[in-house]
């Protein structure tokens, strides 16, 4: 097999909680909080009741739980309601250094098989490890294609690398699980994002399924290609792949990728985040209104000029609108999930601001760099006066990181809808005990609906 390949397999197969650095383990217990609470924030959303409703049906009677839902269903379809509830509303994590949102595509398919299998909280935890581990791995060794969403795509490995750890497969059945995973990859456009077609939201949904799939199809006897992931992502979804970048530095203590990286305080794309810091900095730092502002200009990364439109026609497409985000933020001066409800779409003073916000791209700017700006914002007003403000890393990020207050605030706030005050408690002191947890089942039947 490819040395690259033969390095990930072992690494996951050696990946035990007891040889990890305790920085390593207190963010995967971050993370899987905020994932956790993106999920059950999304879960009360019509679209996917209904599709809990589906999974519950369609799966048949199964141990793992649908959270925020009466009922479960079998791993597979509990991973694909969970997770499509997750991304929803555009508060699960994300990776600069892997691109994509990896935990969204690796905790519901690891907490679903680990409840499946009554799975402790340590093999849980080290599931997740190992799986955010690998696919943010791959993410940094493929050179996307700009039409590329980076949800789904490599997100499938990361969810078959965290079911094979729990399912306890040795090295070459973990390779080739990845291998069949990579094969599995959903190709997933920017479109649906910028439309708000909702259906984008399948795309971590379809990675768990089908990353939970492709290990049980190893136990089946099928084979995967020699090097999967060089084969999909250098000709299908990438306009190249690198085996040695995704593997320099891999296991090295206290550098794992899940503590590199970045939690949402901004209910939208990520692409908006160093430009609400430095609106919110703005704002705070210097007096003046909406009705001050002649025009707003926003240099940013070129990935991030596909997201444009003023008017975005619902609440998914505004979260991609970087001026809808820069105009609510500055007439609402918040950017929680409610800046984003169909219900503010139609402000007035937000609509004609946001025509008013001119994105520019700045060739210098990448979000994998952290020697530059990711944002540089300029707000002229019209008394003269010329406002200016410069975001390498936004606040959430590894390198700007949010208190743990703040995540556990984000985490009530979130679930205020689904938890009653003592229930998000119990949440929150439960997953800050997964690694002494003896059944993963202690935390999931905190998780869903009575």
């Amino acid at each position: 097999m490819p040395a690259y390949l033969d390095q990930l397999g072992e690494f996951v197969t050696k990946t035990r909680l007891e040889d990890l650095d305790s920085t390593t383990i207190s963010a995967a217990k971050s993370v899987a909080l905020d994932t956790v609470g993106a999920m059950l924030a999304g879960s009360r959303l019509p679209e996917n009741e209904k599709l809990a409703q589906l999974a519950a049906k369609t799966g048949g009677q199964g141990p793992a739980t649908l959270l925020g839902h009466k009922g479960s269903a079998p791993a597979l379809f509990a991973a694909l309601s969970n997770a499509t509830a997750g991304v929803a509303l555009e508060m699960d994590e994300g990776n600069r250094h892997g691109g994509g949102h990896a935990a969204i595509h690796v905790i519901p398919a690891a907490l679903a098989v680990a409840e499946e299998r009554g799975a402790s909280g340590k093999e849980f935890l080290e599931s997740v490890i190992a799986g955010y581990e690998v696919t943010s791995r791959i993410g940094t060794g493929t050179k996307v294609m700009k039409t590329v969403h980076s949800h789904g795509t490599w997100g499938t490995i990361g969810s078959a690398v965290a079911t094979a750890k729990l399912l306890g497969f040795d090295q070459e059945q973990t390779v080739t699980a990845i291998n069949i995973a990579a094969s599995m990859s959903p190709a997933n456009t920017w479109t649906p994002c910028l439309e708000g077609a909702t259906i984008r939201n399948l795309y971590p949904g379809r990675s768990g399924f089908q990353g939970i799939m492709a290990a049980q199809l190893v136990l089946c006897g099928f084979t995967g290609l020699e090097d999967g992931p060089s084969d999909i992502y250098n000709t299908l979804l990438g306009d190249g792949f690198d085996p040695e970048a995704a593997v320099l530095g891999l296991g090295e203590a206290g550098q794992y990728r899940i503590q590199q990286n970045y939690f949402k305080l901004h209910a939208c794309c990520l692409y908006n985040h160093p430009v609400l810091d430095g609106v919110q900095s703005l704002l705070g730092n210097n007096s003046f209104n909406p009705e001050d502002i002649d025009r707003i200009k926003v240099e940013t990364p070129a990935m991030a000029t596909i997201m444009t439109d003023p008017e975005p026609p619902n609440m998914l497409a505004a979260k991609f609108s970087l001026p809808y985000a820069v105009a609510t933020a500055v007439v609402h001066n918040h950017t929680d999930v409610t800046a984003f409800y169909p219900e503010r779409l139609d402000d007035p003073a937000t609509r004609e601001l946001a025509h008013r916000v001119d994105i520019i791209a700045d060739p210098e700017m990448d979000f994998r760099r952290y020697d530059y700006p990711s944002a540089k914002v300029a707000v002229s007003l019209k008394d003269g006066r010329i406002l200016t403000e410069d975001v390498v890393a936004h606040h959430g990020d590894a390198q700007n990181p949010a208190s743990r207050e703040e995540l556990v605030e984000k985490f009530n706030f979130l679930t205020g809808e689904v938890l009653d005050e003592g229930g998000a408690a119990r949440v929150v002191e439960t997953v800050g005990h997964l690694d002494v947890l003896g059944n993963v089942r202690e935390l999931t039947r905190l998780l869903g609906k009575a």
